[in-house]
């Protein structure tokens, strides 16, 4: 009778499972992601990048509600859906903050929303402005997690501000294994002259500190959203290498790669097709790693602000725009965002140890 074993990618799921920790970093990581991909379709201002600015309710705590006037526009920008709910909406009324309002006979009258003025500022429109229904245009709007200092919706610049974090995370780790691998191949593989000459530039890109680096290589491209993505890509292919390097070097005296050189297979065949799949468990791990680092240092670059540019909404610009909010008894305003990156690195670095015990073929 035949017994059936499990492959040791099955093994290693079950183990990574019943890590409970790991599991819950990944539920945390797929809503992160979701999040990110339909942020415009849950964010309560589906505007561009959360843009509405309100500034007479600057600074509001969470749970703040006040009527908003929604004054149409002459001209209307047209979208495709997929625009609208992937990029965002082009606004298509001016908001306006207001305490009360009345109707009369041909015209709306307002009272503007003023926190601490005693003297009222009251405003007219007609009420074709509204097509005859002002009532329509008026709603209470609450604002979950409060307003920042420009009064806008933080709510909505965190759910978009997720894609900056998340994305960023991806790009940096593809760039990372695109240069990272074929690097280290060859360093292992070959070895001598060759190995050598590339440990040389690792270890001169390894001695420079990671955050001037990418410094000065988004310097280099100039400031912008795809301009950081790259930039820290290029700062973490050195990790891959050397873990590439390392595994190569232990790998290739095994006897099925003397085996597949005895067949007459390419270099090429044999670093990609027998050797990298059986090294991909520390790629695993150090993407995972890696991931989070790519976080940190978007986040450190738009603090400084050489990160993602005003007004796209990033995490590391948001604690820029509000730290000094916390001895202002509003540390909320930058206590928010920062909860948010350090449970997303976390997430990740939570994944790497679990992945690491699971892809341990000694446990």
């Amino acid at each position: 009778m035949a017994v059936k074993t499990a492959s040791l990618t099955r093994l290693a799921f079950r183990k990574f499972k019943k890590n409970t920790i790991g599991m819950l970093s990944v539920l945390l990581i797929l809503l992160c992601g979701l999040v990110a991909v339909f942020a415009y379709v849950l964010a309560p201002d589906n505007t561009i990048n959360a843009n509405e600015m309100h500034i007479e309710i600057h600074s509001k705590k969470p749970g703040f509600s006040t009527q908003m006037l929604s004054i149409p526009r002459m001209t209307l920008n047209k979208q495709s859906f997929f625009e609208k709910y992937f990029f965002g909406k082009k606004s298509q009324t001016t908001e306006i903050p207001i305490s009360d309002y009345s109707i009369t006979k041909n015209a709306l009258e307002v009272t503007l929303y003023n926190e601490g003025i005693l003297k009222k500022q009251t405003k007219t429109f007609p009420l074709s402005t509204f097509h005859e229904n002002p009532q329509k245009f008026i709603q209470q709007k609450t604002f979950y997690l409060g307003t920042d200092r420009y009064g806008r919706d933080l709510l909505s610049r965190m759910l978009i501000g997720a894609r900056i974090s998340f994305f960023i995370g991806f790009i940096a780790v593809l760039i990372s294994l695109i240069i990272g691998i074929p690097i280290g191949a060859l360093a292992g593989y070959y070895g001598g002259k060759i190995d050598t000459f590339i440990m040389w530039i690792i270890n001169i890109t390894w001695s420079i500190p990671t955050l001037l680096l990418v410094i000065a290589i988004t310097l280099a491209l100039g400031k912008g959203f795809w301009q950081v993505f790259i930039a820290v890509g290029l700062t973490m292919w050195v990790e891959v290498a050397r873990v590439v390097r390392g595994q190569i070097l232990s790998t290739k005296q095994q006897q099925y790669v003397e085996a597949a050189k005895v067949l007459g297979f390419s270099d090429f065949r044999i670093i990609f097709r027998h050797i990298l799949p059986n090294i991909l468990a520390p790629l695993i791990v150090i993407s995972a790693a890696n991931f989070a680092a790519a976080i940190l240092i978007e986040s450190g670059l738009s603090f400084l602000g050489i990160g993602a540019q005003p007004p796209t909404p990033s995490w590391g610009g948001m604690i820029k725009d509000h730290y000094s909010y916390i001895i202002m008894g509003k540390a909320y305003l930058a206590i928010i965002p920062g909860l948010a990156i350090m449970l997303l690195v976390m997430a990740f670095m939570l994944i790497g140890n679990a992945l690491r015990d699971a892809l341990d073929v000694k446990n």
